[in-house]
Order: C-alpha cells, then sequence, then structure tokens
C-alpha cells in the first residue's frame, strides 16, 4: 500500500510540474508578444506623428504660397481645408479658418482637374467669373486667415 499513494504522488508532482512549465512558457509567449505589441504601436505613434508634420508643413506652404500670390485663393482654400480635415482639428479651428472653408463651400461644385479640362471653354470662363467673384468677397478674411496660420502646428 506504501507505493501506490507514492507513485500517485509521483504521477501528481509530474503533473503539476507539466502544467507549470506549461504556463511559464505560455507566460514568456505572451510577454514577448506584449513586448512585440508595444513597439508595434510606437512605431505606429511616430509614424503618425511623422505624417501630421507633414500635412502641418504642407498647410504652411500653401498658406506662405498664397499671400506671395503663388497660388489662387480658392486652390488654397481647398486644399487648406481638406489638410485641416484630415488632421481633424477642433470646431475652434475650423470657425478660426472660416474663410477657407467658405470659399471651398461657394466652389465645391466647380470640377476639378480632369473634369474642369473636359469642360468647354465657355464653361469654364463662366466657373472662373463665379470664383473671381467669390475671391473678391472672401480675400480679405482669407489673407488674414492664411497669416494666422503661418508657425501654427495642429
Amino acid at each position: 500500500m506504501t507505493v501506490f499513494p507514492v507513485f500517485v504522488l509521483v504521477i501528481a508532482a509530474l503533473i503539476i510540474f507539466f502544467l507549470a512549465t506549461l504556463a511559464g512558457y505560455y507566460l514568456r509567449k505572451l510577454a514577448v508578444a506584449q513586448k512585440k505589441q508595444a513597439e508595434q504601436l510606437a512605431e505606429l505613434e511616430q509614424a503618425a506623428q511623422e505624417q501630421r508634420q507633414r500635412v502641418n508643413d504642407s498647410i504652411q506652404i500653401i498658406a506662405r504660397s498664397l499671400l506671395d500670390d503663388g497660388v489662387g485663393l480658392t486652390e488654397a482654400s481647398i486644399r487648406i481645408r481638406v489638410l485641416l480635415d484630415s488632421l481633424q482639428v477642433e470646431d475652434s479651428v475650423r470657425e478660426e479658418f472660416v474663410a477657407f472653408y467658405t470659399i471651398a463651400e461657394k466652389t465645391s461644385h466647380i470640377p476639378i482637374l480632369k473634369g474642369w479640362k473636359a469642360l468647354p471653354r465657355k464653361e469654364q470662363f463662366q466657373f472662373e467669373l463665379e470664383m473671381a467673384k467669390v475671391e473678391v468677397d472672401y480675400k480679405d478674411f482669407a489673407m488674414d486667415a492664411a497669416k494666422r496660420i503661418l508657425g501654427r502646428s495642429f
């Protein structure tokens, strides 16, 4: 009778040892996976920060170009609005730079790129007149906004 309890104890100890080893293996595997996930998250955050900086730089370049008459007011407004929206800026920023949003909205029906090129010259001329009117109406507001945008980071 003494052999049976010892045998059961040895088997139980072996089972416990096996389960503890298995648990240690999976804990180690989990720790490695968590470390890898943390590294990937840090890389993604860094990439997002770099992308945000590139978008901010683009906004600065467009605003400077607008002030230097290197780009049209309508085009600059559309581009700045798209870039600000891509940064998911707060409503207060949208309100501060409402001139760009307003100009972009008032000209949003005008075709661009290939759509523009496909238009007959007469329609292009009509749209150019429409853009010119919008630009005259909002130029002072947009130029002020462009000055305020310089040096800002969103």
